[in-house]
């Protein structure tokens, strides 16, 4: 518990209180939206991105003239931003559904793999518990393989449930900050 304790009056003198709060209520805004009116808020949440990763890859294209090292792979990686954020912002729809598509596929395959490794994990001793964990995880995994689409329905709901908690907990932190 001290280094928990260490590691929260580290973080009070790093950041100010207020800061973690304007990021909880943006979360909890976030979250909302994604409630109430999930398209427009994943097509607006898809600009974003497509706007930062545009910009993430000038960034890295500049960097080349600041440090070469790797620079044929900042170059490679900056192209990539450029070209992946100019698409999602001039196409949001079609970009949502690529992203929503590659997400759901990529939770299915992590379950899948999840599960398999829990499973070796409990017949070498880990307990029955963490096989029953990875036989979850094995019906998640083909489930989400199984019906895609409607994973990629429920993602802006599953999306929002973290961005609210995700946001309550923020509000919580700088409470506390601001009160330590």
């Amino acid at each position: 518990m001290a280094t928990v304790a260490s590691a929260f009056d580290q973080q009070k003198r790093a950041m100010p209180w207020w800061i973690p709060l304007i990021e909880g209520i943006a979360l909890i805004i976030v979250g909302v939206l994604l409630f109430t009116s999930p398209l427009a808020a994943i097509l607006s949440l898809t600009r974003v991105l497509g706007l930062f990763w545009f910009l993430s890859g000038i960034f890295e294209i500049v960097s080349i003239f600041l440090d070469r090292s790797a620079w044929g792979w900042k170059l490679i990686g900056g192209i990539i931003g450029l070209l992946a954020g100019y698409y999602l912002f001039t196409a949001p729809a079609a970009g949502a559904l690529i992203l929503g598509f590659t997400l759901v596929v990529m939770l299915g395959v992590q379950a899948l793999l999840l599960g398999i490794v829990h499973i070796v994990q409990a017949l070498r001793g880990a307990g029955w518990a963490m096989g029953v964990i990875g036989i979850i995880n094995i019906l998640f995994g083909v489930l989400l393989l199984g019906n895609t689409l409607v994973g990629m329905a429920t993602l802006p709901f599953v999306i929002g449930a973290f961005a609210i908690v995700g946001g309550i907990t923020a509000i919580y932190m700088a409470l506390r900050l601001r009160s330590a």
